[in-house]
Order: structure tokens, then sequence, then C-alpha cells
């Protein structure tokens, strides 16, 4: 039997048919990417919405993706910095009567959202020591809640993203929205004292009262930093000192 003859038994692929599929897997296959695309803009535009209709089927990565970009990392800290937070977080328990662990949290929380943010970590601090006095759960007259004692009514799209008004009262959304909303005045006015009288509802206080406690505040953080750094090189000298004096041989 020759080749030729061989070949008719076989079955012949039809082209056409092969054809045909390979056009239906490519629509298809190109469809499905616009689907992809089309549902990851929706999620970008309307995360929250969507985020409640597909929670149970749909993985929360899908949904975390959608959120706004992460904020620059913050650097580690060195041993200098953390020697720095520790006395500041020393000071402010002692002036304000509040725990030297809760102090130090405040403290790097306010450093942190101020890396985050771009605000003085002091200016927040002194904020905050004006606002509430570390008093996480401070609640004032008109609705002001926190350590920075934001005013939710005013500033729901911005706790929104924390899980609402509730999420008031936790330290660390409470001090990085309310850097926010004082970033957002600096910005807005171009002057810090009109910004800080902003945040405290007093613009119209020509003789910048609040302004002068916080600054006033600042300045006392900023002397406490200061002292530290001065007397850190001293005491270095004086541990050195005194190892020499330990390792020089006895006098006859």
């Amino acid at each position: 039997m020759s080749a030729k003859s061989f070949s008719h038994l076989l079955p012949c692929p039809d082209a056409e048919k092969l054809a045909s599929w390979g056009r239906n897997a490519v629509s298809f296959l190109v469809l499905a990417a616009s689907l992809a695309a089309l549902f990851l803009i929706l999620v970008q535009q309307h995360g929250h919405a969507l985020k409640g209709a597909y929670a149970r089927v749909l993985p929360p990565a899908i949904f975390n993706s959608a959120a706004k970009p992460a904020a620059a990392p913050v650097p580690a800290i060195s041993s200098a910095e953390q020697e720095r937070q520790r006395v500041i977080a020393e000071f402010l328990a002692r002036r304000y009567r509040v725990s030297q662990d809760v102090a130090l949290n405040f403290v790097d929380i306010a450093h942190a959202a101020g890396h985050q943010i771009g605000l003085d970590p002091l200016l927040i601090l002194a904020v905050m020591a004006v606002e509430s006095r570390f008093n996480p759960i401070a609640e004032s007259v008109v609705g002001a809640k926190g350590l920075m004692q934001i005013i939710p009514k005013y500033h729901g799209d911005k706790l929104q993203e924390f899980g609402g008004e509730k999420a008031v009262f936790d330290p660390a959304t409470n001090i990085l929205v309310g850097s926010q909303i004082l970033k957002e005045y600096l910005r807005r006015t171009g002057n810090l004292s009109t910004a800080l009288q902003m945040y405290a509802g007093a613009l119209n206080d020509e003789q910048d009262v609040y302004t002068a406690r916080v600054m006033s505040e600042k300045q006392r953080l900023k002397t406490v930093v200061k002292r530290n750094a001065v007397r850190q090189p001293e005491m270095k000298t004086v541990s050195v000192n005194s190892a020499l004096r330990a390792e020089a041989p006895a006098g006859r």
C-alpha cells in the first residue's frame, strides 16, 4: 500500500472548522479581558458599593487593589530617633499625667502621620496637647471628638475610609485625620497661623490666641528635645572618662 492510499484511511481535518474555532477562541479572550478591565474600573470608582455586593464571592484582594495608593513607607527609626521620641513621651507623660507607654504610642503615631502627611510631628503633638491634653476620649459641647478634636459631621469623608464616625476615637485614625485636616488648611491658606485658626474655628480672632498656644507648646517640646541632645554628648564623655579611670593602673 502506497503512502498516498494510506492517507485516505485517516480522517481529514476540516480547515474551515478549525479556523472558526480559532476565531471564536480569540474573540472570547478579548471579551474576557475587556470585562475584567471594566470590572477593575468599576471597583476603583465604586469600590464601597461593589464590595458590599460581591464581598461574599470575590477575594478581598480585588477590593484592596482599588484602595488609595499606599503612603511612602516610614523609614526605619534609628536609636537616636527612638531616644528622642522616648524623651518627648516622658515629658508629655509628666506634664499631662498620662501613662508613659500611652504617651509613647501617641508620639510614635504623630511621627508616622507627620512623615505621611508632611507636617512637623512636634506641631501635631502641640495641637493634641492644646485640643485634648492627650485624652483620647475627649468630647466638646460642639461635638469635637478625640485627641485632635475632630467634628465628624464636617469631616465624615475622611473618616469613612477608616470605618466611619465610630473610628473617631481610635487614636491612630484621629491623629492621621486631624493631621490631614490641618495640612489641607495649610495648603489652602499658605499660612500656618491662618491654618491653625481655621482648625480651631477661630478665624475671627485677630489676636490668634489659639495659634499662640499651639506654637508655645511646640516650642516647649523643641526645648525638651534640644536639652536632651546637649545632655547626650555630656553623658558619653562622662562614660568615656569613667572607663579610662577604671583602666588606669593604681597609683603607688
